[in-house]
């Protein structure tokens, strides 16, 4: 063999191998990056849920809460914040203003113990339940995503490749600071 050809093996040798390591950390970083669009879109099938049941819940809780108007009128608000929101920041940002809107009704639907024997306010308040449930759950397995695409994203030699392909790091769905604090529930 000429010395240019070796020279040109003995680099292929070495190119060769950080090239497939890149496209397999290309790979790995996609397949992260999807991981967090479908565990965001889990996320928001049960915001749609509850989205959806939120007029009737509070069409129920009204006919016997007529004097609670200001109640209604923001968790409303807040319903229509959500549908307006366009990315995942405002997303996350409305619906945490809707969380705590329902908050609130919730505090009123306590002030009246004839509501909470009504059937159908109870089939709608068991189902709002289970949706918050599934909320939780899919907002959690959401931020697992996030937190091992961001991890990858910013871990060397990975971050290199997140770099040139403009991979960004992703957010993180956080409650607001209203939401842990405890309703206060008055009679």
């Amino acid at each position: 063999m000429r010395k240019s050809q070796k020279l040109t093996l003995i680099m292929l040798l070495i190119i060769a191998p950080v090239f497939l390591s890149g496209c397999g950390t290309y790979n790995t970083l996609v397949s992260l990056d999807e991981g967090v669009k479908e565990a965001w879109a889990q996320v928001e099938t049960q915001l749609q849920r509850r989205y959806d049941l939120i007029p009737n819940y509070v069409e129920t809780v009204k006919g016997y809460a007529k004097q609670e108007k200001d109640v209604f009128i923001k968790v409303t608000e807040a319903r229509a914040r959500v549908g307006q929101a366009q990315t995942i920041p405002d997303k996350i940002e409305a619906n945490n203003e809707l969380t705590s809107a329902l908050s609130r009704l919730l505090v009123v639907v306590e002030q009246y113990p004839e509501l909470k024997s009504n059937q159908n306010f109870l089939r709608l308040q068991d189902e709002l339940a289970g949706t918050e449930n599934r909320i939780a759950v899919a907002r959690r397995r959401y931020n697992e995503g996030v937190k091992t695409y961001n991890v990858a994203v910013r871990s060397f030699p990975q971050n290199l490749v997140a770099k040139m392909f403009s991979f960004e790091k992703a957010t993180f769905f956080e409650a607001p600071e209203a939401a842990k604090a405890p309703p206060k529930v008055e009679f």
